[in-house]
């Protein structure tokens, strides 16, 4: 798995240290706070990504996901699924970012 980083998050966790390492807490205790394990976590993390229009996010939340274990299968159901929730467009160009990701790799 290539391991992307873009320079403008790169750039705030070097200019923010303390920011930064408040929002790795975060994300560390969210992710203990109940039963879903990490396969799991992903792929609400990808939906969730797609369902705000966050094209960065829905990229690395590929990434993420496959690094745990998802298939490229589980990860398009993801965004099939949404099509009934975000709507058509959104979840059309969310699968479009997806397999931007899934092809690169």
């Amino acid at each position: 798995m290539t391991d992307y980083l873009p320079s403008v998050y790169t750039a705030f966790r070097a200019t923010y240290p303390e920011v930064a390492g408040a929002l790795d807490a975060l994300g560390a205790a969210s992710s203990t706070a109940g039963p879903l394990d990490t396969h799991t976590q992903r792929l609400v993390k990808l939906a969730i990504a797609m369902g705000a229009s966050a094209e960065g996010a829905v990229r690395s939340n590929v990434r993420k996901a496959l690094d745990v274990g998802a298939s490229p299968e589980e990860i398009r159901q993801v965004g099939v699924l949404a099509v009934t929730t975000i709507g058509f467009p959104a979840a059309i160009a969310g699968l479009g970012w997806i397999e931007d990701v899934l092809v690169a790799d």
